[in-house]
């Protein structure tokens, strides 16, 4: 049976999850679909979901369409939730992004859009809520055209729009010579071959040659069908499901070929076991099989372990799974799998590399039980929620012993933190506020070398010698040898090169620093005595003092946004960008309303965006997603390192040293 991992994404309330259970129930998934309003959905399964009437995890379903095998993936809407649908966006097929017929292209509408364009995902477009007063037609389309992609193709029109009683009529080149006119320049403007038969007066494309030359340009990503409907009454569902059944690509790769999988997703069961879910791109898993899984760490290494599988479930009817031995294009459920991380690639390691879409959080909080007795469970707790969702990035405050420090998107995600910590793990936690997080980078060129004196008392017996220099963009840490790699026991070498990387984790303002060359300049040992502990105690001292040479720069995360704003509320916008540290660039009349675009801090988006609607009375259109790092401006940003163990001050690194010793 062919399979397809099919994608719905939208802007929050767009009516994704209504749409999903639409879906599940068109197909005979489900008797009667569910509703989120009343909590009844089969994809929201957690009850924070149901509550709050959000998707917070990405969640799977299958259905069966004319010997497709379709597992649908539901994704969150929530702009706090991104990193979740990153991780989904990395195993899908195909995609349907929704598109309120009533509100048109939102702010995250945009974003989503924007990836799937980069990503080369073939995407068909769903406009819901064709039955809801206000509902538009031909505005809708404008803007799927002028704001998401020029390649957007209405397959369906709509009559008494606006109304309960709403249709939507499929349109067909056969049918309508206006429509087959409208598809053909389309379709001849991606394909030179269609040019020339579209050309052709003596023999005109026909209506299977429109068909298959429309899922051509939807699989390379050029055309974007338009589809209308309704996921309340079911109106247009129909027509949506024969573009999934013949437009999109089906899984494809060989079952007999060695294992190659990803994980995406990990939770845990009723008993508290690790649950993984694994995309297949090609091989085949079962049960009480080996399986090695390969991770980069935050350091950059690449690590390996293997783990014994003792059940792998696929999935069936609905959110059903059923054990089988899972083949490519399948989504399984694994358990068995120890220390299994969202990120890890199971099987083979050749193949694309997952991809960050997304930047990671710019923001973070300290974390802090309401009753100290609690601490431990809380930590307990974040570990569990990390391992769902890494870009939370947990680590210990270094400042308060009881405190944990979460990364976040925004306060949403914060308020869903604190209500899962109350509700799945009977913990009660209080937030500080939220600050923003920075990086640095090297400015220039430092070397330092501590020598190792067998004449005299040593604090180390070891010599070592870095040199600091800035890499490029994107670099990361790159470690480099000036040395034989002999000249040391291979244990002293991973001993300097971990704790480098572990150290330029907290740089001179107390931020963790990127896009820096390390070289080994010089090493020296005495046998027998040096041992790797040697190493690790004199490389921090080494490596501030070289990095203190070269200095630093302090980035600050910043948001690239765009804004519509009625023209009269132009000037008040203007005012409050500049407030707001924005560098906005020149505003683009278009007819009664100014588009402008620029970037902001990020710690600053979420006050703006929340001002927008009072600063345009509810007209304006925000919309933001992070966008990398720029220096720091006014008064530089200082993160408090470590306590006891600050290398830039050498007495008292040495004297923490000797304690460390002595005990």
């Amino acid at each position: 049976m062919k399979k397809l991992n099919l994608g719905i994404l939208a802007h929050v309330d767009a009516g994704k999850t209504s749409l999903t259970e639409r879906l599940l129930h068109r197909t005979g998934v489900i008797d009667e679909a569910g509703s989120v309003d009343v909590g009844t959905t089969q994809t929201d399964s957690m009850e924070l979901e149901r509550r709050r009437g959000i998707t917070i995890r990405s969640a799977v379903a299958s259905f069966v369409l004319d010997g497709l095998q379709v597992n649908l993936i539901d994704t969150p809407g929530h702009a706090d939730f991104v990193s979740e649908v990153e991780r989904a966006l990395g195993v899908l097929d195909g995609a349907v992004l929704v598109v309120s017929a009533v509100e048109g292209v939102q702010p995250q509408t945009r974003v989503l859009m924007r990836t799937l364009l980069r990503l080369g995902i073939p995407t068909l477009i769903f406009v819901n809520k064709i039955d809801r007063g206000g509902a538009r037609y031909d505005d809708v389309l404008r803007e799927i055209r002028d704001r998401l992609t020029p390649g957007a193709i209405a397959l369906s029109t709509v009559s008494r729009i606006g109304t309960p009683h709403a249709d939507a009529v499929p349109l067909a080149p056969d049918d309508d010579p206006a429509f087959a006119e409208r598809l053909g320049e389309l379709l001849a403007a991606g394909d030179d071959a269609f040019l020339a038969a579209y050309l052709d007066e003596e023999r005109m494309p026909t209506g299977k040659e429109y068909a298959e030359e429309l899922a051509a340009q939807t699989t390379r990503g050029l055309v974007h069908p338009v589809y209308f409907g309704s996921a309340l009454t079911g109106e247009g569902l129909g027509h949506l499901l024969h573009g999934v059944r013949d437009l999109l690509p089906a899984a494809h790769g060989p079952e007999d070929a060695l294992l190659r999988a990803t994980v995406f997703k990990v939770e845990r069961g009723p008993r508290g076991e690790t649950v993984a879910y694994l995309r297949l791109h090609s091989g085949t898993l079962g049960a009480r099989e080996r399986v090695t899984l390969h991770r980069v760490d935050h350091l950059g290494r690449t690590t390996e372990h293997a783990g014994r599988t003792t059940s792998v479930q696929v999935f069936a009817r609905g959110s059903a799974t059923v054990e089988a031995r899972a083949s490519t294009g399948d989504i399984a459920q694994v358990r068995g799998l120890k220390d299994v991380r969202v990120g890890d690639r199971a099987g083979r390691l050749d193949g694309p590399a997952p991809r960050r879409f997304f930047a990671p959080p710019g923001l973070e909080t300290v974390v802090r039980p309401e009753r100290p007795a609690d601490a431990a469970r809380l930590h307990t707790a974040l570990r569990l929620l990390a391992e769902q969702d890494p870009s939370v990035d947990l680590r210990q405050d270094e400042e308060n012993a009881d405190g944990s420090v979460v990364r976040l998107y925004g306060e949403v995600q914060k308020e869903i933190l604190a209500a899962t910590l109350a509700e799945s793990f009977g913990v009660r936690a209080r937030f500080d506020r939220t600050r923003t997080v920075c990086i640095e980078k090297p400015v220039g060129a430092g070397e330092a070398v501590e020598e190792m004196d067998t004449r005299a008392h040593n604090y180390f017996w070891a010599t070592v010698g870095l040199r600091v220099e800035p890499a490029g963009q994107g670099a990361g840490v790159v470690f480099r040898l000036a040395v034989e790699l002999g000249s040391l026991p291979l244990a002293f070498h991973k001993a300097i090169e971990e704790t480098v990387r572990t150290t330029l984790r907290h740089g001179l303002y107390g931020w963790q620093v990127t896009d820096c060359a390390v070289t080994l300049t010089r090493t020296g040992f005495a046998s027998p005595v040096s041992a790797a502990d040697d190493f690790r105690k004199v490389t921090p001292l080494v490596l501030m003092n070289a990095l203190q040479q070269a200095g630093t720069r302090v980035y600050e995360p910043v948001s690239a946004f765009e804004l519509e704003v009625p023209a009269a509320r132009l000037s008040p916008v203007l005012a409050k960008l500049a407030e707001s540290g924005a560098v906005p660039g020149v505003p683009v009349a278009d007819k009664d309303v100014f588009r402008l675009e620029g970037t902001m801090p990020t710690s600053r988006v979420h006050e703006f965006g929340g001002r927008v609607p009072e600063l345009t009375r509810g007209e304006g259109v925000f919309l933001s997603e992070p966008r990398g790092h720029r220096p720091a401006t006014g008064v530089i940003p200082v993160r408090p390192r470590p306590t006891g163990a600050d290398p830039l001050n050498r007495d008292e690194y040495l004297l923490h040293v000797l304690k460390r010793v002595s005990t």
